[in-house]
Formats: structure tokens, C-alpha cells, sequence
């Protein structure tokens, strides 16, 4: 071909691509030239009966195969568009371009003849509820609740319930039974008739309410063939806005349809939640956490044998369940009628013996253990030779002018700010009831009393007194790290300047306890709580309940039960053929601390599984091997860098295996040197295959903090 000729030609195309943007402009002004790009190649606009309007992402099954996107093809059967879904046909009523919703009609029903009724079970449950989940790939989503028509078969004849509708005469019935049909919604366990079960459900977008007040006649009986068949015939409406927003956005974005512009506005949520909504259920519930059938059944047969229990002792009231669920099984029904008649009096009478027997061993237990803890505690002191002043509890109530101040408060105890006589602040944590036998405050007490460092919280005095016990610290002004990385409105911001120089101070400390004692020191609970910041946001290690000694020779530690914070423990306390619990595992917790710290925000949920946790951490490993730039706020190039460090060497800590990971030595090396010498470690793994050791005893002997999700586990 010539060059002239060449030159007309690519023009032609320029032109057709221009009178297509213009062509499509006025009916949806997201599909321009960029569409037809997609598909690679121009694509006119496929009609097929009424639905004249066929285009991007929806194709006829003759188009082009590069047009349109093939998870919504279309059919065209005897000029009547159709779509297949879940198996089962449906006619395609409208497009709507606007809004990203397409209409549909079970191919079973039929106008004029009401006597048709849908072909196949359909409920929200075969979609995800929130479209802006764009990560699942399926093609279509529900963005609201719409209504249901559900088809119910009853042995005998219903007369007392207005909201089940008679489909007689157009849907025939044996002389045994009664088919009826609920239009509204859900059918909740109150309204659920015993003699009646579910035959079909199909879903319906029409205006329920609208329907009942016709002709200005309110609460008018609805009619099977004049409303209800119309319902159905109305049809339903999905949403294809997910792949929309996939197209628009990308697969680690999503979106939002703004419908005063008609624009999909992107965004970035990586803690967004999916829910979906599952058939006869009005809570929603999160997709990454579906419900089986399994659960579903067990459910119902508890809630059947708490109803049939209560039919028997007399009772009409329901209301743990009339609202919540429906189809109470039948057979929990019988269950509950045959517990409540035989075997429930004979339990209420073991119950009640049993019950003062266990209070009697309660207090019993109760005194014998208090008494033992403060055995422990008096004989340790009187073994040790350590700094910290013992005080009276009369001199700590006066420290606190009676407890006035208080500064926070855990599953340890209380924390009160107090005041020396000889004039410094001090901060006073008054510990509740210990549930090992006092090894918490021995720990404490033996751990940091003997610790004198820059970057570890001081130990200036204890008391013990009976059921009384304190521990008096230097007083930290600013309070906790957790504070100022905190996901909440009001959390404090610091300076990326002032996270780097506190990691250091972190590591330094930790690095001290590992090496620079006499003993090593595992401190088995670094977290942000933690972390204490003085009045120049100097850091300093605190909260050793957790903490213990071994000598310096020993390298691999023996525990007979995993201890520390869920979200930080290492992974080698858990599972079995990683390695031995060492000093790496606080190592591996303090990368975990690093990585919120360097992004400033919390990047754990402490009541999550594990399997969610590495999320954040993946990411910043795909963006950093990828030499892509982390979004930050405002910031230097050298805080950067050492930002960049930050997460490097977290990534370095938190490495499966203990052998991988850095020591605190070795970790401060990384922070204080140049970013270019620094190497990307391998990918992080999540966790091993492994199963979790059977004979981990994670139950016995735990204590739960009540304000920050901790969970520890104590000797």
C-alpha cells in the first residue's frame, strides 16, 4: 500500500472512531473511544427483540469475539434476548447503561397466563450484596435487598394470615394441600406456619407497598393474579458495576458509582469489608466468612428445641428467635418436646445440685490460690537482693491522692498517675487478680529490676500487701506508642523523622536485653501498648509480666505454653518444624511493630485470624520488589529512605523461619546504615503447612487483656 493511500486509510478510522464517540456520547458518556480500545476493534451496537441497545461490556453469542466481555454474553432466542444464569434461563427486559443494572424474568413466566410461575430458585445468596467488591470476579452483584415471592405448600388451608395469598384458580391443588404464595420479603419463624413448607423462591424489584395501597385503598388484600403475577412478570434487577469498576479502576482499586454525575470514582480501602446477604436472614454476613448449610441446620435444631421446651412448660413467648431466622426444624421441634417432657426435670434437678457443689469448690479453690500467690510473692522477695524501694499500700494511696488520676486501664489492672514525695511523677499500675500464682508480678519485679538502660522503662518501687500489689515506674508524659498509630480520627500524628529515630531507640533496648545483660531477657510481648515515650519521645521497653531469664549460653528455650499478643507472636510458637523458640521470636514481633510504625497505621486486627494478618506486609513487599513509591504524606527524601529501611528490615524480621531473621544487633545496623546496602529479603510466607501442635496447651492458664485484644499465656 502507498503512503497516500496508507495516510486515507488511517484517517477513515480516526473519522469512524470520532462519529462513534459522538454516536454514543448522548446515552452513556463512560463508553468513548477508550471501550472500543479495549475490545480492539470498532464494535456497532447489537439489538435483539425489544433490547435494542446491546453493547460494551454485553454481547449477542454471534457478535465478533473480540467484542464485548464474555462473562455477559447474551442469547438471542426467537427474537427474545436471554440470559443464562446459574443454570436457568432468564429474559432480559432492560439495560440500563446509567446505573449499571440489567432487568430480568425467570423464562418460565408468561403474560396473560398466570397460571406460569418461575422455573427455578433464586435468592440473593447466589450474589455478593456491595458491588464496590470488585476482587471475587463475579460478573453480577445485588447492591439492595430486593423482595421475594415465596411459594409455600400447606396441608391444610390457611384462613387466619392475610399475607398468604391463595393462587387459586390459576395454580391447581390437590385436595390434600394448599399452595400459597408470601410476597414481601423474608418469611421470619413467626410467620412461618408448621403445616407449611417452602416449594420455590424467586426474587422480584417491584414496589411491594405500592402495591398493597392501589387506588387510594390502603392495606387492600393482595391479589394473586392481578399482583403478585405481576410482580414476577416486573421482574428483578442485578448489577454489573463490579466489572465496571475492575475495567475502570483496576483489580486493587475499588469504586463507587456517584449518581449525581453518573461518574465511578475510585479508591484505595484495604480494611473494606464484603458482606452478602444469605437467604430468610436479615443480618448480613461477611463473604470471607460463609455460613454452611451444615451451621445453618444446627441452628435451626437448637432453636426448634428451645421452642418445643417452651410449648410444653406452657410458655408463649418466643422471642429469642420469632424475628431472627425461620424454618425451625421440625425434627428440633419433636427433640425439644420429648426434652422438655422427660429429660429436662431430671436436669434441672442435677443442674441444681451440681451447681452448689462447684460453687462450694469455687470459694475453696479461690482462697487456696489467693493464699498460695501471696506465699510466692513473699518468699521471693525475701530471697532477693533487688534495688526497687518496697512501699506500704498506705504510702501508694497516698502517692495517688486516693487513686484519683487515672491513666489507663487493661487486663492487668489499673494505672494511676502518683507523685514521690521527693517530687517526680511516677506512674503506679495497680494489678488485679493474678491467675498465676503470682507470676506475673514476680516476673515483672525479677526482670526489670535489675535493667538499667536508656531505652527500658524503670523500675522504682513495688508494693505488696495481702491481696494488694503495685509496681511503681517512672512516670512516661506522652503516654503509650499505640496512641500515635492508632487507625481512630483522633489519633496523635508523629513525624516520620520521630518513627525513625523511636524504632532505633526500640531496637536498641531490645538489643540490651537480648546481649547486654547478664542474663537474656525475652520479653515475649512487644507491641505498640508497650512502648512507652518519655517528655522528648525518647522510647522506653515496658510491661515484663510476660518476660523470661535464661542464661546467655543457652540458645533454644523450652515453653510449655505459647505467651504473648496475637498478631506479634511469632509464628514458631504455634507450629511445629519452623525451629526453637529463641530471642528471634521478640525479633519477629518487632517487626511487626516496624511495619505499623513505618506506616504509621495499625496494620493488624488483634481478633483476626491469622491467615489476614500478612496482608499489609505482602503488599509492601510487592511495591518495594516492584520499585514502585509508597504513598506517603509530605516527606523528605532522606525520611524516605529511611522510611524505605523501616520497611526492609521489618520485612527481614518477620520471616518464617527464625534462622532468617536478623538479630537486634544486626537489625539496628540496618536502620543506621545506607538504604542502598541494605538487601530485600525473600517474600514473607504466611504460615507453614503444618498443623498447630496438639499438645500446645494454649487454654490452660491465659489472661485476656480487656481494652487492646492482647491474649497471654502464662507459665
Amino acid at each position: 500500500m502507498s503512503r497516500g493511500k496508507s495516510f486515507c486509510f488511517a484517517e477513515s478510522i480516526s473519522l469512524v472512531c470520532f462519529l462513534q464517540i459522538v454516536m454514543l456520547l448522548p446515552h452513556h458518556h463512560h463508553q468513548t473511544c477508550h471501550a472500543i480500545v479495549n475490545n480492539k476493534t470498532f464494535c456497532p451496537t447489537s439489538s435483539c427483540g425489544k433490547i435494542s441497545n446491546i453493547k460494551h461490556p454485553f454481547r449477542l453469542k454471534n457478535d465478533p469475539a473480540t467484542c464485548g466481555d464474555p462473562s455477559y454474553e447474551l442469547s438471542c432466542e426467537n427474537n427474545i434476548t436471554t440470559l443464562n444464569l446459574f443454570s436457568g434461563k432468564y429474559y432480559v427486559l432492560e439495560i440500563n447503561y446509567k446505573n449499571y443494572t440489567i432487568r430480568l424474568v425467570d423464562a418460565g413466566l408468561q403474560e396473560g397466563d398466570c397460571s406460569s410461575i418461575p422455573r427455578y430458585f433464586l435468592t440473593t445468596s447466589n450474589f455478593s450484596s456491595f458491588y464496590f467488591s470488585i476482587n471475587d470476579g463475579e460478573p453480577y452483584q445485588t447492591n439492595y435487598l430486593p423482595g421475594y415471592i415465596i411459594y409455600l405448600k400447606c396441608s391444610k388451608s390457611v384462613n387466619d394470615d392475610p399475607e398468604y395469598v391463595d393462587t387459586a384458580p390459576c395454580i391447581s391443588s390437590d385436595s390434600k394441600s394448599h399452595v400459597y404464595a408470601y410476597a414481601g420479603g423474608y418469611l421470619t419463624v413467626g410467620k412461618l406456619k408448621d403445616y407449611c413448607k417452602v416449594m420455590l423462591v424467586a426474587m422480584s424489584s417491584s414496589d411491594f407497598h405500592s402495591v398493597s395501597v392501589r387506588e387510594g385503598v390502603p392495606d387492600r388484600p393482595l391479589s394473586y393474579e392481578e399482583d403478585i403475577h405481576a410482580m414476577l412478570l416486573y421482574g428483578f434487577e442485578l448489577s454489573w458495576i463490579s466489572g465496571a469498576c475492575r475495567e475502570s479502576c483496576g483489580d486493587n482499586m475499588g469504586c463507587n458509582l456517584n449518581y449525581t454525575t453518573g461518574d465511578l470514582e475510585c479508591y484505595r480501602d484495604f480494611n473494606r469489608f464484603r458482606y452478602c446477604h444469605y437467604p430468610f436472614r436479615f443480618q448480613s454476613i461477611n463473604c470471607n466468612q460463609k455460613i454452611s448449610k451444615l451451621v445453618i441446620l444446627v441452628e435451626d435444631i437448637i432453636l426448634g428445641i428451645i421452642k418445643g421446651a417452651l410449648q410444653v412448660i406452657g410458655t408463649k413467648k418466643t422471642y429469642a428467635f420469632s424475628e431472627e431466622d425461620i424454618s425451625l426444624s421440625k425434627i428440633g421441634i419433636e427433640i425439644g418436646r420429648v426434652t422438655g417432657r422427660y429429660i429436662l426435670p431430671s436436669l434441672i434437678v442435677r443442674f441444681s445440685l451440681g451447681f452448689i457443689v462447684f460453687f462450694v469448690l469455687l470459694i475453696y479453690t479461690c482462697r487456696s490460690r489467693h493464699n498460695s500467690i501471696y506465699e510466692n510473692i513473699e518468699v521471693f522477695l525475701r530471697g532477693s537482693t533487688l534495688m526497687p524501694i518496697r512501699y506500704s499500700y498506705k504510702e501508694i494511696k497516698k502517692m495517688t491522692r486516693g487513686f484519683r488520676d487515672k491513666l489507663g486501664e487493661g487486663g492487668f489492672g489499673a494505672v494511676y498517675k502518683g507523685k514521690l514525695c521527693s517530687g517526680p511523677f511516677v506512674a503506679i499500675k495497680m494489678l488485679g487478680k493474678s491467675k498465676s500464682n503470682g507470676q506475673d508480678f514476680i516476673n515483672e519485679v525479677a526482670t526489670i529490676g535489675r535493667i538499667h538502660h536508656t531505652n527500658v522503662v524503670r523500675l522504682i518501687g513495688f508494693c505488696v500487701e495481702g491481696s494488694k500489689r503495685a509496681l511503681v515506674y517512672e512516670f512516661m508524659p506522652n503516654g503509650s506508642l499505640d496512641k500515635y498509630i492508632s487507625s481512630s480520627e483522633d489519633a496523635i500524628s508523629l513525624t516520620y523523622k520521630q518513627m525513625y529515630e523511636i524504632s532505633l531507640g526500640v531496637a536498641r533496648g531490645m538489643a540490651y536485653l537480648h546481649q547486654g545483660c547478664n542474663m537474656q531477657i525475652l520479653h515475649f510481648d512487644i507491641k505498640p501498648h508497650n512502648i512507652l515515650l518519655d517528655e522528648n519521645f525518647i522510647p522506653k521497653v515496658s510491661d515484663f509480666g510476660l518476660a523470661k531469664l535464661y542464661p546467655n549460653e543457652i540458645s533454644i528455650v523450652t515453653l510449655t505454653a505459647a505467651r504473648g499478643t496475637i498478631g506479634y507472636m511469632a509464628p514458631e510458637l504455634f507450629y511445629k518444624n519452623i525451629g526453637g523458640v529463641s530471642y528471634k521470636a521478640d525479633v519477629y514481633s518487632f517487626g511487626m511493630l516496624l511495619m505499623e510504625m513505618a506506616s504509621k497505621r495499625r496494620n493488624l486486627n488483634p481478633h483476626a485470624d491469622r491467615s489476614s494478618q500478612l496482608f499489609f506486609p505482602f503488599w509492601i513487599y510487592n511495591q518495594l520488589i516492584e520499585k514502585r513509591e509508597i504513598e506517603m504524606d509530605q516527606i523528605s527524601d532522606e525520611e524516605r529512605n529511611n522510611v524505605n529501611k523501616m520497611f526492609i528490615t521489618a520485612l527481614w524480621c518477620i520471616q518464617l523461619k527464625p534462622s532468617d531473621r536478623p538479630s537486634m544487633n544486626r537489625v539496628i545496623e540496618m536502620l543506621e546504615g545506607d538504604i542502598e546496602n541494605v538487601e530485600m529479603p525473600p517474600k514473607p510466607s504466611l504460615y507453614p503447612n503444618e498443623m498447630i501442635e496438639e499438645d500446645l496447651d494454649v487454654n490452660s492458664n491465659e489472661t485476656e487483656s480487656e481494652n487492646d485484644g492482647s491474649i497471654s499465656f502464662i507459665e
